[in-house]
């Protein structure tokens, strides 16, 4: 595809403009920005030939960006998926260079939302564009449904998807939010992490109270907060929620097999991924069972009484936890909330009431790798990157795939293209230029062979 040199050139160009965008869905100062994103990938979609294009507006939550062309009578209907909202950038010290001014460097290119995920979702953009140039139509149908909340939570697609499952009728999702296993090497994955995140709210006295007057008779929300904690997770890393395992569904001995021929070194990983002095998690499970199939909870943040410079003794009248857990197959949400709820209320200390706030949830997904679909995507990467097709899990979660699954009953393909190294969520993110190119070859590939 030497002729694609040029569109190549545009689309990255485009994705670029699409990065100077600050559309940070979580931050209302920002909801602005967020709407000019959507607008921005609207425009894209009718570049790309799309018959129809809608902003979607559910409530009040940012726009779902829909787009259809559905001309190729008895082929099948693929539902491409992305998301255009970014994590906020902080801390905005560690950057090399501004997060939403795209920089080049070593052949990528830097700014937030690079390959998480706008590159990414772009590329789906500009591979049925290529086509739609090229043929003047496609060989298949296609609907986009590209959201801006899936950093802040995603009620607005969760609701439309849950409500309006014949707009999004399909034979299967094309996903572009993963990564592959390794540098040059085409990866699919076929199983994601759902995710459970929530608030932990503890409070204690009517007010804070001085520690010297009143220490040793009043409770301290933030001990509870502490003890509750560990009493949920054990320094062994095991989850001491009752039931919480009883659903967790062993890998295949196959697939255990195929991952343990996976080029990986542990110790490479621990000091250049992780940068920790050693690995922690349940004793008797490898690496990639401990991050692809086992779940977790994780604490991301403790507020709650003085944190200034200087001193103020006092015990605080209430703490707030930020938690998550990471769910996989067959763990369902709801039931672990609920779980949750029990074991937290089982182990509140005296003197203090806890709860639980749930912000936002989704399913974990499995996909058999055998499917016709996921094979053929295999087929098409392998033919652009010269290299065979591996697959693999992720430890992350992309909700909408179980709301696919749920209520569109139909596979998601996980064609990634990031890279471990790119920084998602963090200072410095990026997205290798080639995979970028190559990405848009792999995807316009796929829909010629299923056509």
């Amino acid at each position: 595809m030497s002729e694609m040199t040029g569109f190549k050139k545009q689309a990255r160009e485009e994705m670029f403009e699409l990065l100077r965008i600050p559309s940070i869905s979580t931050d209302p100062a920002h909801k602005a920005d967020v709407e000019r994103a959507a607008e921005f990938v609207e425009k894209g979609l009718k570049r790309a030939g799309m018959t129809r294009t809608e902003l979607i507006r559910v409530g009040e939550g940012h726009p779902l960006v829909y787009g259809e062309w559905l001309g190729a009578e008895g082929k099948p209907t693929l539902l491409l998926y992305g998301h255009y909202d970014v994590q906020p950038v902080e801390p905005l010290e560690e950057w090399i260079s501004p997060p939403f001014e795209p920089t080049v460097r070593d052949g990528n290119v830097y700014a937030r939302g690079a390959c998480d995920d706008k590159g990414q979702t772009w590329i789906l953009v500009k591979a049925v564009e290529w086509l739609m140039q090229r043929d003047g139509r496609l060989p298949v149908n296609v609907r986009f449904l590209i959201e801006g909340e899936e950093e802040c939570g995603g009620e607005s697609i969760a609701a439309f998807v849950e409500e309006h499952p014949e707009r999004l009728a399909a034979d299967a999702a094309v996903i572009c939010d993963s990564e592959m296993f390794a540098p040059e090497m085409p990866t699919i994955c076929t199983g994601l992490r759902g995710i459970v995140y929530g608030e932990l709210h503890v409070e204690g006295p009517r007010t804070d109270l001085h520690s010297g007057v009143y220490g040793g008779v009043a409770p301290n929300p933030l001990m509870a907060v502490a003890e509750i904690l560990t009493a949920l997770k054990g320094r062994d890393g095991k989850i001491a929620i009752p039931h919480f395992y009883d659903r967790v569904e062993t890998p295949a001995e196959e697939e255990m097999a195929a991952w343990e021929t996976l080029p990986f070194d542990e110790e490479e990983y621990r000091r250049k991924e992780v940068g920790s002095p050693e690995l922690t998690g349940e004793a008797g499970y490898s690496v990639f069972e401990r991050v692809w199939a086992r779940p977790t909870l994780e604490v991301h943040g403790i507020r709650g009484g003085f944190t200034g410079e200087g001193a103020k003794t006092v015990i605080p009248a209430r703490a707030v936890a930020k938690i998550s857990l990471r769910l996989v197959a067959d763990q369902r949400p709801e039931e672990v909330v609920e779980q949750l709820k029990a074991a937290i209320e089982g182990v509140t200390p005296r003197g203090v009431r806890a709860s639980f706030k749930l912000l936002h949830a989704g399913a974990p997904s499995l996909v058999d790798p055998d499917n016709a679909y996921v094979k053929m995507a295999a087929s098409a990467m392998e033919e652009v990157f010269g290299q065979r097709t591996v697959y693999m899990r992720s430890g992350g979660s992309i909700p909408i795939v179980g709301l696919f699954d749920r209520h569109l009953e139909i596979p998601s393909v996980l064609m990634g293209f990031g890279l471990p190294d790119d920084n998602l969520h963090a200072p410095n993110e990026k997205f290798h230029l080639a995979n970028f190119d190559r990405g848009i070859e792999a995807v316009a590939r796929y829909l010629e062979r299923l056509g």
